[in-house]
């Protein structure tokens, strides 16, 4: 019976992950409160002493000293103490009987019901202790379960959970994933330690960079400063403590692969990695990499900066939503102003008002300039207005445009420069301008009867029924010409007025009357009728 108690102990104690004397103590307690309430003890207080070596139970009943006694059961006056042992003090336990029997079974099933909870009180404390020392670092986790109110991971030996502030909202997690936790807090709670998980926390971005970068791990590059967007952006300002050591390239890798294990990690967020360095102005335009900028002003009494940028990086450099901006300003500490080189012209330089003996010198100057301007003689080409009315003509000519047109725009310059103050030189010029709009009016009155000549030979033509002289093609090719009298009629019609009026015999016809003459009308030899 013995060695099974001591088998079942050590049983405990490998299965919980406790140390031996934990679990004895606990049995110890268990069955000290099971004898207790049993009757053999008699209402006295019970000591029950477990050997771990050989697993042997001794239980003996005791009495406390006491000064005044109020559980006559199981304590004693000094008085009475020392009538069973001289030296016995207040505080002390005096054995005063041995139990051989084991206790019954509601004193077991009360042993086994201690034991378990005072096994389990044991073992949160181990774990508060384990993991209070882990606040602050970064752990590997299983996700158990995903419930509204936060999602519970396991650890190994313990639990934690993530409420919703901690999680990022772009990740998507589900049951079993493996993912790396900042551990953030751990506190007591009824139910044991509360561990508390984060992946938004800006220190989860510098340890998982001290793990993959190990010149930050060992101290030769520094971060000294994390700006973070959980799940969209992030900037890092880095700085090296050796000399010859590129902070930036050892924390990006060969071909990236230092900084790609991060990105992976937190599931694609996006990092920049900047050099820091003590001078604000260069810190700023490093921190709105992967911009440029042209200049810096400060304003130490605002903590402001305003920036200057090239008016086709000005969105790089604000970022979307302003969020290259906004990670900035909070990388740097300074409050940043962003605006493009446009905007940032100088402003003009004002030329103060002169007095009033400059502008009455100035007055007498002008004075001066226009009184000699009018003792010259100014020389006018008398040709000039003639070759622009002449270029007016020639446009008009060679467009189908009628040839007033030209001699209205003539006609309108002569009227527009006689409305106006003109010289002797000038008047010569308008009477040759005059002379030449004339010509032009004779020229266009011989044209005119020359067009009357040719309508009247058509005319007569059409009446002594040579009908295929009229717009006929040549070489028997009749596409286009006029082969019947109704398009000699169609073709008066469609002429001006004053061609119609010459015409009007044929047009007052029949359409009847036109077919019966157009039979009578004989055949030109050049007809295709003719034709072998």
């Amino acid at each position: 019976m013995k060695s099974d108690l001591l088998l079942a102990v050590t049983q405990l104690a490998a299965e919980r992950s406790l140390p031996p004397h934990i679990v004895v103590n606990a049995v110890q307690d268990a069955l000290t409160a099971a004898y207790r309430r049993d009757e053999i003890a008699g209402g006295e207080d019970v000591v029950v002493e477990l050997d771990s070596e050989t697993g042997d139970v001794t239980v003996h009943t005791v009495r406390n000293v006491v000064e005044e006694v109020e559980e006559p059961g199981s304590q004693w006056t000094l008085e009475e103490a020392r009538t069973h042992d001289p030296d016995a003090q207040v505080g002390d336990q005096i054995r005063t009987g041995l139990i051989e029997s084991n206790p019954g079974r509601i004193a077991a099933q009360t042993a086994k019901q201690l034991v378990m909870q005072r096994l389990r009180d044991a073992e949160r404390e181990l774990v508060f202790d384990e993991y209070v020392g882990k606040e602050g670092e970064v752990v590997t986790a299983t996700i158990q379960r995903i419930d509204p109110r936060f999602i519970t991971m396991d650890l190994g030996r313990a639990e934690a959970i993530m409420p919703p502030a901690e999680q990022v909202q772009r990740e998507r997690y589900r049951p079993g994933m493996r993912l790396k936790v900042y551990i953030s807090e751990v506190r007591r709670s009824v139910r044991g330690p509360e561990i508390v998980g984060s992946r938004t926390h800006t220190e989860l971005l510098r340890k998982l960079f001290e793990t993959e970068v190990p010149e930050i791990f060992n101290g030769v590059v520094e971060i000294k400063s994390i700006a973070r967007e959980p799940g969209a952006r992030s900037k890092v300002a880095v700085t090296s403590n050796q000399e010859g050591v590129d902070p930036v390239g050892a924390c990006v890798g060969l071909r990236g692969i230092r900084i790609q294990n991060v990105v992976n990690e937190l599931m694609g967020e996006k990092i920049d990695v900047v050099e820091y360095s003590e001078d604000p102005i260069k810190f700023i335009s490093n921190s709105l990499s992967p911009a440029q900028v042209d200049k810096v002003t400060l304003n130490q009494d605002e903590n402001s900066a305003s920036v200057v940028v090239p008016d086709r990086q000005l969105s790089l450099a604000i970022g979307r939503e302003g969020q290259n901006a906004r990670l900035a300003a909070k990388l740097t500490n300074w409050h940043i102003d962003i605006k493009s080189s446009l905007d940032d012209v100088p402003a003009p330089v004002v030329e103060p008002e002169p007095s009033v003996d400059a502008v009455v010198s100035e007055d007498a100057v002008a004075a001066e300039t226009v009184d000699a301007v009018a003792t010259e003689t100014i020389e006018i080409p008398e040709t000039v207005e003639v070759e622009v009315a002449a270029e007016i003509l020639e446009a008009d000519i060679a467009e189908p445009a009628p040839v007033n047109s030209a001699i209205e725009k003539a006609a309108e310059l002569v009227d527009e420069s006689a409305a106006s103050d003109t010289s002797a030189e000038e008047e010569l010029a308008l009477l040759a301008l005059e002379e030449e709009i004339r010509a032009l009016e004779a020229q266009e009155k011989v044209e005119q009867e020359r067009v009357e000549l040719e309508l009247a030979a058509a005319a007569a033509a059409v009446k002594s029924g040579d009908i295929w002289q009229v717009g006929a093609g040549g070489d028997g090719d009749d596409g286009g010409g006029l082969r019947f009298a109704e398009d000699i009629v169609g073709y008066r019609d469609m002429s001006s007025g004053r061609r119609s009026r010459r015409g009007r015999g044929g047009a007052n016809l029949s359409p009847k009357a036109r077919r019966a003459q157009a039979k009578k009308t004989p055949t030109s030899p050049s007809s295709p009728d003719n034709k072998s």
